[in-house]
């Protein structure tokens, strides 16, 4: 039985924890007293600490995030109350701003805040020799990245067959966006390239194909970033009956000739980059301080969608300070124009720590007081204003990021795709009642429905569209829009109550 347990509440089965994978590495001689516990949120809590508390632990080190920290509260709460003896240490970026207003934090017997990878082993250390530090909360130490063990070895050979590994050729980021918790960061700091690229052989060496980089500035220097396309290319192309999937987050404005070269040379399916634009409006973009040339961005956007099987996946944050409904909407438009292959619609939340807070009182934001402490209204979008783009967002998601309306998609947007979509999703909403999952036959339904109320196009052609559409998403029904009027089919099939 391991005297440390490391526990976290992961928002999927498919993702697995690089945080305590890093704690575990760094444990030095108290690793092989120390074990990983994985759950996944939806879980419990009475189960969770029912298995935590099966370990027999002295010392539980929980990582909370903004996706955790409301079940993280209730399992902190419960284990606290049944088992006054485990001592529990916080960490994790949820618990490492505004420490003192946070009730989980008080319940625990020390909270680390910051990086924990050499302060959670030394505070164990401590805790084990009874030696316990007088204060309840630790500022983290960062260490220089190389100085730290590495903990890819310590995924398991069934995350590495069932779950996205996550890894990070580099800590911190040099911008200062205000929404954004890596504004606290002074720098970008980069783990050696070789060493780096050893571990990732070593992990595609053991069967790794899906590949998540955490690093928030991928193609922030050049070198490194042509180095690791290199190492999945030539994996690709040696393999191609065996790819590997290769995720990463750029910065929009830079795209040198050298990574240009090398990204037009993946071949559809393997690499996939998600591209944060928030916003393109100038003002908005001084208020919060974030530097990025529009003109180059879009440029950049446009050569990826042209020249490359890349997957596109845009982000744009709606209740930023200085944006108002127009200003947004404009801002999709010029987007969606640009024809990625998703745009995340975001609702702006005030991370804990974030300088955005900064901006409240001057731009009347007011922020949900419960995570994910999404912004409710500001000076420039009312609450009901807010409401809209975020059923807007879900029903973008079903419809248009999904991939299923292909054919049809374009007919619903033609002119004016914010306001246009807009509209379909307001009058979605009202058909729907706002379920949480719709099933996918009265997606097409609905979908088939709104061309024609809209006058989009005609019945016919609305109903080649969707029957295309359909047809494409491997779904086996028979919607309603295609039986009207088909008879004699011979047979009949069962309609699909896939929710989306």
């Amino acid at each position: 039985m391991p005297d440390i347990l490391l526990v976290t509440l992961n928002a999927r089965y498919s993702h697995a924890s690089l945080a305590l994978r890093c704690l575990y590495a760094n444990m030095g001689e108290l690793q092989p007293r120390a074990e990983i516990l994985e759950f996944v949120c939806g879980t419990a809590t009475e189960t969770l600490v029912e298995r935590i508390l099966a370990r027999s632990p002295r010392i539980v080190g929980l990582g909370v995030y903004i996706w955790n920290v409301e079940e993280s509260a209730r399992l902190v709460a419960v284990l606290a109350r049944v088992a006054p003896e485990v001592v529990l240490v916080l960490g994790g970026p949820e618990v490492s701003h505004e420490t003192d207003r946070q009730p989980l934090c008080r319940e625990a017997a020390f909270v680390i805040t910051g990086p924990g990878d050499v302060s959670f082993a030394r505070l164990a250390r401590q805790l084990l020799e009874g030696e316990a530090p007088r204060t309840r909360v630790i500022a983290g130490e960062a260490a220089a990245p190389d100085a730290l063990e590495s903990p890819y070895p310590y995924y398991s050979d069934e995350d590495l067959r069932q779950r996205n590994v996550y890894v990070e050729a580099s800590r911190g980021c040099p911008f200062r966006c205000e929404f954004c918790l890596s504004s606290l960061d002074r720098a970008a700091v980069p783990f050696d390239t070789q060493r780096f690229l050893a571990q990732m052989a070593r992990l595609h060496e053991r069967g790794a194909r899906r590949f998540r980089f955490l690093d928030r500035t991928f193609n922030l220097k050049a070198a490194a970033s042509e180095a690791i396309l290199r190492f999945f290319l030539e994996r690709v192309e040696a393999r191609p009956d065996d790819p590997v999937f290769a995720h990463f987050e750029l910065i929009p404005d830079r795209l040198p000739d050298g990574l240009r070269a090398l990204i037009a040379r993946f071949p559809a399916g393997t690499l996939q980059f998600e591209i944060g634009i928030q916003s393109w409006n100038p003002d908005v973009q001084a208020l919060i301080a974030r530097r990025q040339d529009n003109a180059q961005a879009e440029a950049n956007l446009a050569w990826l969608r042209r020249h490359t099987d890349a997957h596109l996946h845009v982000d744009l944050i709606a209740g930023l300070p200085g944006e108002d409904l127009a200003s947004f909407a404009a801002g999709f438009d010029r987007l969606q124009a640009l024809d990625p292959h998703a745009i995340q619609v975001g609702i702006l939340k005030r991370l804990r720590g974030a300088p955005i807070a900064r901006h409240a009182d001057a731009f009347g934001m007011r922020f949900n007081p419960a995570p994910p402490y999404n912004v409710l209204a500001t000076d420039r979008l009312s609450f009901a204003e807010i409401q809209r783009i975020a059923r807007f967002a879900r029903h973008w998601e079903r419809a248009a990021n999904s991939g299923r309306f292909r054919s049809s998609l374009p007919v619903l947007l033609a002119g004016a795709p914010f306001e246009r979509f807009m509209a379909f999703s307001e009058w979605l909403a009202a058909r729907t009642g706002e379920r949480a999952g719709i099933p996918a036959e009265n997606l097409y339904e609905a979908v088939h429905d709104w061309l024609l109320a809209a006058g989009a196009c005609d019945r016919e052609s609305a109903t080649a569209l969707l029957a295309a559409d359909y047809a494409a998403s491997g779904l086996h029904g028979r919607p309603a829009f295609m039986r009207r009027g088909i008879r004699g089919t011979g047979h009949r099939r069962r309609p699909s109550h896939k929710v989306v």
